[in-house]
Formats: C-alpha cells, sequence, structure tokens
C-alpha cells in the first residue's frame, strides 16, 4: 500500500483546509487509515481514524467538532475537512493505512504534508 498526501499549506487562525490521502496498491487489504500529526519537539498523535467497512470515527478531544474525516471508497482516497484551525494545529500531518493479510496486520505511513497556521 502506498499512501500520498496532499493539502496542506500555511493559512491564518480561523482557517480552514482540507487534507487528501490516495491510496494505492493493495487497498482491498485496508482496515482502518487515519491521520496522524506532529508538531515540532513533540511525539506523533492521533487526529483521527475512520474504518474502511463501517465508516465509524474516532477523533481527538482537541479536533472534535473542528475537523470531519471521510473517505471515497471508489478513489480509494481519505479527508480531512480541518475548520477553525488554531495555531496549535500546526505540525506535519501524516496519513495512516492499516491492513490485514491473513493473521498479519501491516502498517502504512504517508510522506507527511505540512500545515501551519499562523495567529
Amino acid at each position: 500500500v502506498q499512501l500520498v498526501e496532499s493539502g496542506g499549506g500555511l493559512v491564518q487562525a480561523g482557517g480552514s483546509l482540507r487534507l487528501s490521502c490516495a491510496a494505492s496498491g493493495s487497498t482491498l487489504s485496508i482496515n482502518t487509515m487515519g491521520w496522524y500529526r506532529q508538531a515540532p519537539g513533540k511525539q506523533r498523535e492521533l487526529v483521527a481514524t475512520i474504518t474502511s467497512s463501517s465508516g465509524a470515527t474516532v477523533y481527538a478531544d482537541s479536533v472534535k467538532g473542528r475537523f470531519t474525516i471521510s473517505r471515497d471508497n471508489a478513489k480509494n482516497t481519505m479527508y480531512l475537512q480541518m475548520n477553525r484551525l488554531k495555531p496549535e494545529d500546526t505540525g506535519v500531518y501524516y496519513c495512516n493505512a492499516n491492513a490485514r493479510v491473513l493473521l498479519s496486520v501491516f502498517e502504512y505511513w504517508g510522506q507527511g504534508t505540512q500545515v501551519t497556521v499562523s495567529s
């Protein structure tokens, strides 16, 4: 599975951005996809996840009500709509996919896309 993110950039506080993650390869094996972020000097943290089967979502408390994760299975693409952005949302955003093949679970990461929110 290969993951390619796009859509990052510089935005003022209160603004919006939409990130995309295009998956290719053995996409039928993907169970869950998600977005993670890493701010300078901090550990990578979960932002949101979505399951491939039911579309169930999970959000970090810090983004609930502001961010929306979604997916388009026909396009093998996942999105993160980010509204009311705050300076603390700044970081590199990574796309993640978990795939199950028989009894093994594989984890894949994209290269990351920079999101910078100015105050």
